[in-house]
């Protein structure tokens, strides 16, 4: 059984990528092909455009695939969502020329420049606009204000709009990346059972970068009180030290959010832990 998988062309490649490859898939791209290789004889690879991943699983000629929740939205694409991945978010907003009365926009009927279109017409219908939409393929922020009087457009931190004299009124959606799967792969048992390998892999990708492992030495004498108020997934793992003829102590691990550990290992130090290591895990399967 082969599982036919697309993979993003553009920005959210190279993120898909390094998932896979930490999931223990190193792939393998060479120049100017559409055709990469994963290193699993079940795995059959190709590169499309996220604004197409989603009708192709649709449509059932790939069994999985990944892209942006904007381009599932605007397609109106019936797949199958298995996991966010957090991946290149974003935002697709609303913005005008800086200094546009929003009152004024409903006085006439506006040009709207957009990739989104879908998006764009479902939003501006909802709120009562007159409009006409230009489709753009790129570059939508530097339509206004010459040939354009709004865009809806996708945006990280704003930045590239600020840059270009636009404010933003209104958020349509936000966005990341997601694997998804065709539904006529999810109802295929075989295909099922691989899908699913891969969403266990790429969780324990993801839950191994929020973690650290925490390993330290703690005297039988400071054992009560440093373990028993430790964070960890379950419980910590101890095991005991061997002892020249000193005092008696244990070997003890934590996995711990990141964000947690330096705080941790300060409050560790002074409760008299000894020989602390921090050290990234690659997966966490719970």
């Amino acid at each position: 059984m082969v599982l036919r998988i697309l993979l993003p062309k553009g920005r959210i490649y190279d993120n898909v990528a390094e998932l896979f490859g930490d999931a223990g898939f190193q792939v393998r791209l060479s120049d100017r092909t559409y055709r990469p290789e994963l290193g699993a004889s079940w795995l059959d690879a190709k590169i499309m455009k996220p604004q197409n991943v989603g009708q192709l699983l649709e449509l059932g000629s790939h069994d999985a695939g990944f892209t942006g929740i904007d381009w599932i939205a605007e397609n109106g694409s019936d797949a199958e969502l298995l996991l966010d991945l957090g991946f290149d978010k974003v935002d697709i907003v609303a913005a005008v020329p800086a200094g546009t009365d929003k009152k004024t926009l409903f006085k006439k009927k506006i040009v709207v420049a957009t990739e989104y279109v879908n998006l764009a017409k479902n939003y501006l219908e909802r709120n009562g606009y007159k409009y006409n939409i230009v489709r753009t393929y790129g570059a939508t922020e530097v339509f206004p204000p010459d040939d354009a009087d709004m865009i809806i457009d996708n945006t990280a931190s704003g930045r590239t709009l600020r840059d270009n004299g636009l404010v933003i009124i209104d958020t349509l959606l936000q966005s990341s990346t997601w694997f998804a799967a065709s539904r006529e792969a999810m109802r295929n048992a075989e295909k099922r059972d691989l899908i699913e390998r891969l969403v266990m892999l790429f969780k324990a990708v993801l839950d191994g970068r929020e973690k650290v492992m925490l390993e330290m030495n703690v005297a039988e004498s400071r054992y009560k009180e440093i373990v028993s108020g430790l964070p960890a997934m379950r419980s910590p793992t101890v095991a005991p030290l061997y002892s020249d003829g000193g005092e008696n102590g244990y070997a003890v691990k934590i996995a711990v959010k990141k964000s947690e550990a330096p705080d941790l290992i300060t409050r560790l130090k002074k409760a008299g832990a000894t020989d602390i290591v921090e050290y990234a895990l690659r997966k966490v399967v719970p």
